[in-house]
Parts: C-alpha cells; sequence; structure tokens
C-alpha cells in the first residue's frame, strides 16, 4: 500500500531513513551544546560524567525495547497515548496525549526563541529582535509542513543528517586540531560528591536524551512499521549515544573540569584554538541547525498526536482531518496558534515546566502498560517482542520511576504541576466518553 491512503487519511509514505531522522532530530538540539557544562558542574569527576552519560543512553535503550513491543502491537498514529488507553482506558490516553502534546508545543516555543537567540549571534542586527527571529524559523517550518508529509520529511531528514555531520566534524577537529586542556588542573580538585548533585546532573542529560521515542509516532505513515519502527528506534538511540559521548569526551579533552563547569556554551571554548574569533558564529551555526531540525520533528510530533487524539474522540472529531499532502491540517493549525502564541510571550517556561515530570511520567505509564497487556491480552499480535522479559522491561520500569520520583522530590513544585496536569485530564476523560456515546448510537 506504498503510496496510499492509511485508515485515518495519512500518507503511508515514509521510512527507516525518515524514521531515524526523526529518532535523532527529535533528540539532538541546543540542549547538547549547553549540557555537559551543567554536568560537569554538578559532578567533577570525567570518569563519572561519562559514566552517566552511557547510562542514560542504556536506560533509553531499555525502555526503547518495551516502546518497540507496544507500539508495533498497536501501530497507530499519536504515539504513546495509543498503548495508555489500550492498557488503562480513556483516562491513560488523555493523561499520555494531552501531555505529550504539551509537552511538544512547549519544547518548540523554547526552541524557536532559543534559535532566534543563535542567529542574533550570528547575524548582529537581529539581537534586538530575537523573539521576532524566533518566530519567522518556527513559522516557516509549520508552513512547509503544512504542505505535506513528504515535505516535512525532507526537511527532517535534511536537517538531522546536516547536524550529525557538523558535530563529528567539530568533535573531529577538537581531537586532532586542538591541544590538550587536561594539563590546566583544576585547583583543588574535586571535593566529595553527593547523592543529590548525581541526581541534578542526570535529570540534565535525562532531559538531553528525551525525544528518542519519536519514531513509534508515525505508524500509519510508516511503509513497514513492524520491520523499520524497532530499527529506527534503536539505530537512531545508538547515533545518539555516541555522538553525547564523543561530544563529552571532546569537551573534557580540550577544556580543564573548572573551566568546563563554568562555560555556558563550551564547544565555542574548545574549538576556540581552531576557528579563533569565529568560534561563537560557528557554533551559533550549528545550534541553529540542530534546534530548527528538533523544531520541525517538534511540529510533526504534536500535529500526530493531535491527529489520533482527533480521531479516537478525545478533542473534536475535526482535529483527525488531513489534508491531500497528508498532513492533520487542523492539528496543525492548532498547533501552530499555540507553539507561535507561547513563543510570543517569551513565557512559556512556566508551561515547560509545567509539563516536565508529566513528560517522564508518561514512560513510567507506557511501561507499567507494557506489563498490563503482557498479561491480559497474551494473544496481541507483537511483530517485536521485548528482548530479555520481564527482567529487562521491569529493570526499565523502575528505572524510569527512580527517575521520576526523583525529579518529583529534586523540585517540589514539579508535584503540584503533576496534579494540575491530571486535573485538566479529567474534563478531557468525560468529554471523550461523552463523544464516544454519541457516535455509537
Amino acid at each position: 500500500m506504498a503510496g496510499g491512503r492509511a485508515g485515518g487519511g495519512l500518507l503511508r509514505v515514509l521510512g527507516l531513513t525518515f524514521g531515524l531522522a526523526m529518532g535523532v532530530g527529535a533528540v539532538i538540539g541546543a540542549g547538547i551544546l549547553r549540557a555537559p557544562g551543567s554536568v560537569v558542574d554538578s559532578v567533577p569527576l570525567p570518569w563519572l560524567v561519562l559514566a552517566l552519560w552511557a547510562f542514560a543512553g542504556a536506560h533509553a535503550l531499555l525502555t526503547a525495547n518495551i516502546v518497540a513491543e507496544t507500539m508495533t502491537a498497536l501501530p497507530r498514529s499519536g504515539g504513546l497515548f495509543n498503548v495508555a488507553e489500550r492498557a488503562f482506558g480513556p483516562f491513560g490516553g488523555v493523561l499520555v496525549g494531552w501531555t505529550d502534546w504539551l509537552f511538544n508545543v512547549a519544547a518548540s516555543a523554547a526552541l524557536a526563541i532559543v534559535c532566534g537567540e543563535y542567529l542574533g549571534l550570528i547575524f548582529p542586527a537581529l539581537a534586538p529582535h530575537v523573539a521576532a527571529a524566533g518566530l519567522v524559523v518556527a513559522a516557516l517550518l509549520f508552513a512547509l509542513n503544512w504542505i505535506g508529509v513528504r515535505e516535512g520529511s525532507a526537511a527532517q531528514i535534511v536537517t538531522s543528517a546536516a547536524k550529525l555531520a557538523l558535530l563529528l566534524g567539530l568533535v573531529g577537529a577538537i581531537f586532532l586540531l586542538r591541544r590538550a586542556g587536561s594539563a590546566e588542573a583544576a585547583p583543588g580538585g574535586a571535593g566529595p560528591i553527593g547523592f543529590f548533585a548525581i541526581v541534578v546532573a542526570y535529570q540534565l542529560i535525562v532531559g538531553t536524551y528525551s525525544g528518542w521515542a519519536s519514531p513509534a509516532y508515525f505508524a500509519e505513515e510508516e511503509k513497514d512499521p513492524a520491520r523499520n519502527m524497532p530499527r529506527a528506534l534503536f539505530g537512531a538511540l545508538a547515533a545518539v549515544i555516541l555522538i553525547y559521548l564523543l561530544m563529552n569526551a571532546a569537551l573534557l579533552y580540550a577544556l580543564p573540569v573548572d573551566r568546563l563547569s563554568r562555560s555556558e556554551l563550551p564547544l565555542a571554548e574548545a574549538i576556540a584554538d581552531i576557528f579563533g574569533t569565529a568560534s561563537i558564529a560557528v557554533v551559533a551555526a550549528v545550534a541553529v541547525i540542530s534546534a530548527m531540525g528538533t523544531i520541525n520533528a517538534g511540529i510533526m510530533l504534536a500535529t500526530r498526536i493531535l491527529h489520533g487524539l482527533g480521531r479516537d474522540g478525545f478533542v473534536p472529531a475535526l482535529a483527525g482531518r488531513v489534508n491531500r499532502g497528508g498532513t492533520p491540517d487542523v492539528a496543525i493549525g492548532v498547533s501552530a496558534a499555540a507553539t507561535l502564541a507561547l513563543a510570543a510571550t517569551g513565557r512559556f517556561e512556566a508551561v515547560f515546566l509545567a509539563v516536565g515530570a508529566l513528560s517522564i511520567a508518561i514512560l513510567v505509564v507506557v511501561d507499567a502498560a507494557f506489563f498490563v497487556l503482557r498479561w491480559r491480552e497474551p494473544g496481541l499480535e507483537r511483530p517485536f517482542r521485548a528482548k530479555g522479559y520481564p527482567w529487562l522491561p521491569a529493570l526499565a520500569l523502575a528505572l524510569d520511576v527512580a527517575v521520576l520520583v526523583a525529579f518529583l522530590l529534586s523540585d517540589k513544585r514539579s508535584a503540584l504541576f503533576m496534579a494540575l496536569g491530571i486535573a485538566v485530564c479529567v474534563p478531557l476523560t468525560l468529554f471523550a466518553r461523552r463523544s464516544r456515546r454519541r457516535a455509537a448510537r
């Protein structure tokens, strides 16, 4: 059925290349350019820094093992809310779907402003107009995706390939052309590192890995989801883990720990001896391309989530409408309005914090749904079966619960935000139940 329409009106035209590009593009954003310094500030031991980045990658792979099984068993547009609904009913679907959509909208708004800030570093004339520059970038990407899924897919593939090439090139340049900075020892050495400091560092790293499940959101548009989705999930994660480890190793090689811990843009400092005064502009260009790829991924994800919610009656059915290009046009219009409004105010931080805890909770819900479906629906067709069942999936659940608890304990506001987020799901669930009752008459 390649090139034709899937059951909900979506075009089944996407392949493995897009899945890999989506997985890489949704994860590798501007965060990797800033996070390494903050992580080292919390845990100033190079071996521990690299161990935490590697452990977070392994943690993501364990949860991807669960997502690959559940989403190939339930290959529907909109992503993880389909799994939650199947296991826990309408409330589970609303909780995951609503949170997921809001998170992607808020993340895209945040990245639009980040993109504007870096454009101001490249073109000083834009510096007083950061918000406007970011809005223009986001609006252009929304317009491109409005045209059709092929155009959005092409943008994702190009930006993901470009960011990989640029980051690998800069890492290679640091190792080959820059003098090691390790001889510049940090004064006094590192003192004892507490558990809380490790938790803070790990939360930063986990946030930088977020988005790895994105290939699973396009199951109805994949030519062969049973085959391509697991490959895209694990292949993209492998590439991201490699890039993150190489980037951190390069920064630790180039800069002394105390200097790296104080740097807001460590990559620019690491390549300063190579590119001189142009270093900031070089890194800013990489950041713009990275941010554009992640914004494009967020646009495509938010649109598919809202499309799926409309198709299943969680929001008005109009959100499930698809245009001739294969894009859910009402869903992308609503997502664009919300994203651009948040970016224009510059006050999206509160929204981003409000859904932060819930975004972690999504994985906990999906992990639990995996075990519920294995127990309740043993006969469900599963093209991919999670490896190491039940021990590896149980380890994934334990790790995700631990991260969520640590997140809530380290930031008490997160508990309040989570309660508010769950409260919003109640009226949406009631709406969904009424809509389904009316449709059944």
